[in-house]
Parts: C-alpha cells; structure tokens; sequence
C-alpha cells in the first residue's frame, strides 16, 4: 500500500512541477493573469505531493516493510527506531527523495515571499524553481524509484550502513543537502528578473535573502560533516579535502562572495555582472556536487549513495550552465553598474579582491577534484591530488582572504583617506605585532603558524575596536556598558551580524591552526594493566567488555587518563565489526577542554587480549565546534529585521571623513547608513 501511494505522490509531483512551469511560462507570454495563478497553485500542490511521498517511506521504515527494495537495503529489525530517519537517506533514491520535499517547501516559500514583494519577475522565476524539481521528481520516477518492489521475499532487511550510526547524521546531511538544492532560490530569483528584463535591482533583496539562508544551511551542514568525521572516522581529522567535501565547499565560498559583493550593488549600484556571474557559479557547483555524490564518478567515504546515474545529473548540470550563462549573456548589455570604482583605497575594492580571492580558492579545489576524473577518462590510470597540493595551495589563499576581513571595515566607501585607514589600523597592528614576537618568544618555531595567529588577533582586534568605540559613545549617551553594546548591534544587525560571523570564522581558523601545526600522535598497543604516554598524558588500559548485539560484535575499551599522578577521567573508546557489511566501525573517546583534545581510538582488539590504539592531542580543536553556534547567532542576527526606530541614538565615536566627502564616511556605529558586513 505504502508502494503504490509513494509512487502515485512521486508521479503527481512530477505532473504538477512540468504544469506549474510551463503554465507560468505561457501565461506570462500570452498575457493570461489566470494562467499564472493556476501554475502558481500547482506549484504551492507539489509541496503536499512531496510530503506525501516522504510520509509513506517513513512508514514503510517503521512497518519493516521489506517488500519495498529501498527499505530492505537501509534497514533491518535490530536497528534503533531512531535512525529510521537517517535509513531514509542513507541511499540515492530515498536522498532524492528528501532533496524534492526539501526543496518543495523552499520553492513554495520562495513563490510565496516573491509574489508579495515582485510580482513582476516571478512568472519566470518560479518556472525555474519548477524546472529544477521536475528534474528531481523526474529522476525518482524513471531512474531512482524508492519504492520499487524487492525481487524476493525477505524476512529481515541488510541493515543500515554502519557509519551512519551517529548524532550527527540527523542533520548533517539534511542540512547539506537542502543548502545545495536551496541555491536554486536566489538563481531562480536573478535569473527570473533578467528573463523579465528587469535588470537593475529588483530581484536584490529576495536573493540576498534568500542566500544567505542557504549558505547558513550549508555551512552548517558542512561543520557539522567536519565533527562526524572527527568523532566516527577515526583517523583523528576533521577535513581530508575529499572530493564530497570539496563539492560541498565549492558553492558555499561561492555564496560567500555573493552575499558579500550584494552589498556593493545595494550600496552604490555597482557589481551587478559580478553578482550574476556569482549566483550562476554557485548554481552550476551546486549541480556538479549533486553529480559528484548522486552520480557516483569518485570514490569516496561519504559516497554511501553510489550509482549509475552520473551521466543523468551530468546532462543536468550541463544544461543549468548553458541556461544560467546564455540568460547573462542574452542580457549582458543591460547589467553595467551605475557608477564606475573611483579608487583603489576604498571599500569596493576591497570586495572585488574578496571575490578574486574566493573564486581562485573555488577553481584551486575544482581542478583537484576534477583532474584525477580527466586523467582517468583519458588514459587507462588514475590521479590521486592528496592532501598537501590543496592546504599549500589553499592556505595562504584563505589566510589573505582573513586579513582582508580586517582591512575591509576600515575602508571608506567611493575613496578612503590613508589617515584615516592608518588610524583605524595601528592598535590592531601593533597587536598582531606584539602577538608574533610573544609567541616567538615562548618558543614557537612554526612561522606560518606565528603568522596566522597573528593575522587572526589582527583582525580580531579591528572588529573588538570598532564595538569599543561604539560602545563609548553610547557610554558618553548614558547607556551601561552591557545596554550600550547590545543597542549598538541592534542599531545595525546585518552589519554586526556579519561581525559575529567574522569571529566564528576566526574561531575556525584559530583551531584550524592548532590542530595542523601542533598535534601529537602515536601509536600503541596495550595488555590490561600496562600503559603508554603521549605528551603530558599517561594511559592506563584497565580492561574491556562485549557488548552482546544480533548486528554486531561490540567491543568497549576502558581507559584510565592521568596527569602526573592524578586521574583525571576514564575514557571509554569502543569497536565495532558488523558481519553483514564485513565492516568495522569506531567512536572516539575524546576528551575536550579549550586547550586540547586527547582523542583516543580502539583500532582493534586483538585475539591475545591487547587493545590497539591510535592517540593524538590535538590541540585547539575544541575551537573548532564552537565556531558552530557563533556562525548561527551571526546569521539569524544579520537577517533578523533592523527595528523601525531606536530609543537611543548614540554621537558617532568620530570617525574622520574619508577623502571623498560627505557620501564616503565611515557610518555612525550602530547607525542604519550600512546595509551589510564587509569582507
């Protein structure tokens, strides 16, 4: 029963999303208003069609309905009722089938939202939004049918793979893939407005919007990939540039420098080429990453959803970039800014350099994923691009666009004065100084280490002195240090939420930093009773236990941690092997403090009652996860709406006038004359 209703919601999906674009489409070029509010009300139906056919996988999962092929291969009855919902992704046809609901209810949002604000550019638009979900619906009902019938009948299902036995697969791919679908939405915006010859700044606001909430989902969805790897894989990273990682990154830095270059198109009327050309780059990344891991041409980790569908989402990438570069061309004469960079010394330049930055950091990790599949296609062997070629590459590249972070706030709009620029810049300086010859002076000898920490406190120090200057001032109107602060990011939330994402990228890098140029490593194995040390830690092996599961040999680790002669906690790493799937699986024991992780690993438990282990400290990495929850406060602060008015106006902590004049000056902090943070 369950089948027949996923099929039937799969195939009325499919019928409502073609009706919906091509009603839109005819009824804006027949001039037939009806036309497109039906295409519109079609559009808006695919949403419970999608959800329909989501529901009746749900609970063909929780009935063990193993008649069903997709629920046979991602389930068994031994599985923890919890991970049903991770089983419903775990492979190609029922992630595509999460990708359609998903996006579904995005693009009837996106419909909803448009229709109230521009009406004239969404007949087009939503037919693009349209055009990319029949694409999706048309691949489950021709090439990836999660409801096709098992051959035979089967008792019990094989199971689900066992890496995806973790917290974080209840969200990490959920979030990933709805941040790749949801670039559509800002594309479909653009694109639409173009279509509909609307080529100043109508579609500005809806995509800027819209961006920004699909590159918070994916940024998360990419973190929290980071931590999934760092806890289960464990081989003690967080990030192999691998290339399902790296088709991941790709749109995300393209959606950085859009979300960032939009503000210059808002502010002075310029970029508009650049933020078409952006939107159309991160749409046709996103398209080749759904190829890399839908489509199955590498060899991967995280390729649990391997196929033979390469060469169908191959042809649609293909046609969305003939389609996204041939509408920019078709419009390209229309798109010149209004005014031209006036000079070097200003904030637009600024985001031009963070732009060529982004993009040279995109094409460096597109020609490492990319070569090995052209060496293979063309000769009988393959190409591996490890690890080194992309952090030598990438590094430096990712640590200038950091220091740019610190230069661009300081800089002017139209022309900047250098008085000023040095004025705003010497206490972080003298910082970032005083931060490299302290750490020489302790005995750090890695010098691209000194220098990025140093680049770090830099800019650290730009965005501490501009909330330090602001919060005098609103000190001097009579507000508490706390209250002054708090109304200064309030008076402009998208510019100090923007900040706030700065520090979450800073505390990023910072751990970053620790866990690639300080980390400790090694190697024992341990009868009960005996121990190893690794840096200022002794490890105690005390004994194991087996943990008695149908699916399973499991195997926990007990592990006394001491520092000099103090216990400090008892770590418990298990092992597990999983016959049905020849394949072993391990949770890290990790202890975590601001300082260091010393993480532990059970590689294997062997037969003469040793216990192999593989340890590392790796420091700073706890870092790294709280960069998480600062990422998110920053975004929903940068797109929570500015109040109409504020009860306090606070005197400008008096910025000098840049060169330029009045139209160039640094705005009042907390003042509304800035519509975004800088790069």
């Amino acid at each position: 029963m369950m089948a027949d209703l996923g099929t039937i919601a799969v195939l009325l999906g499919l019928a409502l999303s073609l009706y919906a674009a091509a009603s839109s489409v005819a009824g804006r070029l027949a001039g037939i208003p009806e036309l497109v509010v039906s295409g519109r009300r079609a559009a808006y139906m695919t949403i419970p069609a999608a959800a329909i056919g989501s529901g009746a996988l749900v609970t063909a999962f929780v009935n063990h309905d193993f008649s069903i092929k997709y629920v046979y291969e991602h389930s068994n009855l031994v599985m923890d009722r919890e991970f049903i919902w991770v089983a419903f992704y775990a492979g190609n046809d029922g992630s595509l089938l999460y990708i359609a609901t998903v996006y579904a209810g995005m693009a009837g949002l996106a419909i909803w939202v448009g229709e109230r604000q521009r009406p004239e550019i969404m007949p087009f638009t939503s037919a693009i939004l349209m055009g990319v979900l029949a694409f999706f619906f048309f691949v489950l009902a021709v090439f990836a049918n999660p409801f096709a019938p098992l051959e035979f009948f089967a008792a019990d299902g094989l199971g689900i793979n066992p890496l995806l036995s973790h917290p974080a697969m209840f969200v990490h791919p959920p979030l990933l893939m709805a941040g790749l679908a949801g670039i559509a939405l800002p594309f479909a915006y653009a694109a639409g407005a173009l279509i509909s010859g609307r080529t100043a700044d109508e579609w500005l606001d809806l995509a800027r919007v819209s961006g920004i909430v699909v590159w918070a989902i994916l940024g998360s969805g990419v973190l929290l990939g980071a931590w999934w790897a760092y806890t289960i894989l464990g081989w003690g990273g967080y990030w192999g540039w691998d290339p399902i990682e790296n088709v991941a990154l790709m749109p995300w830095l393209a959606m950085t420098a859009f979300i960032h270059s939009v503000m210059v198109q808002k502010r002075r009327g310029m970029f508009r080429m650049w933020n078409i050309v952006l939107l159309n780059v991160a749409f046709v990344l996103a398209q080749f990453g759904m190829f890399i891991n839908r489509g199955g041409p590498v060899v991967s980790v995280h390729s649990f959803a391997a196929s033979t569908l390469g060469a169908v989402f191959l042809s649609f990438m293909i046609l969305s970039a003939l389609f996204a570069f041939g509408v920019f061309f078709w419009r390209y004469p229309m798109l010149r800014s209004d005014r031209p960079i006036e000079s070097f010394l200003s904030r637009e330049v600024a985001f031009l350099v963070n732009n060529f930055l982004l993009l040279g950091i995109v094409f460096v990790t597109l020609w490492g994923v990319v070569f090995p599949l052209i060496t293979e296609f063309a000769s009988d062997g393959s190409v591996t691009v490890a690890t080194p070629y992309f952090n030598r590459v990438n590094g430096p590249l990712f640590l200038v666009l950091i220091a740019l972070m610190g230069i661009g706030p300081v800089l002017a709009w139209r022309k900047a004065s250098g008085a000023s620029v040095r004025r705003w810049l010497t206490i972080p300086l003298l910082l970032s100084a005083a931060t490299a010859l302290g750490l020489a002076s302790a005995g750090i000898r890695e010098p691209i280490a000194i220098l990025a920490f140093a680049v770090l406190v830099f800019v650290a120090s730009v965005i501490a002195e501009e909330w330090i200057r602001g919060t005098l001032a609103r000190r001097r109107a009579g507000d508490n240090w706390a209250l002054g602060w708090w109304r200064l990011l309030n008076g402009n939330r998208p510019r100090h939420g923007g900040y706030v994402v700065h520090l979450a990228i800073l505390l990023l890098a910072f751990g970053v930093v620790g866990t690639q140029f300080f980390d400790q490593r090694g190697d024992f194995a341990l009868r009960p009773g005996e121990a190893a040390t690794i840096g200022d830690y002794r490890l105690v092996y005390t004994g194991s236990e087996e943990t008695p599961r149908s699916d399973r040999v499991l195997r926990t680790g007990s592990i006394d941690v001491y520092k000099g002669a103090t216990l400090i906690e008892t770590l418990r790493p298990w092992h597990a092997f999983y016959p049905a799937f020849n394949q072993a699986s391990v949770r890290a024991a990790i202890r975590s403090t601001p300082i260091e992780d010393l993480y532990v690993v059970p590689s294997d438990f062997l037969s003469d009652g040793r216990l192999v282990l593989r340890v590392s400290i790796n420091p700073l990495a706890w870092w790294l996860w709280i960069a998480g929850p600062v990422f998110i406060a920053g975004t929903a602060l940068a797109l929570w709406p500015n109040p109409a008015t504020e009860t306090r106006r606070a005197p400008s902590p008096a910025r000098p006038p840049a060169a330029a004049g009045p139209s160039s000056r640094r705005p009042v902090p907390g003042g509304q004359a800035e519509p975004g943070s800088t790069a």
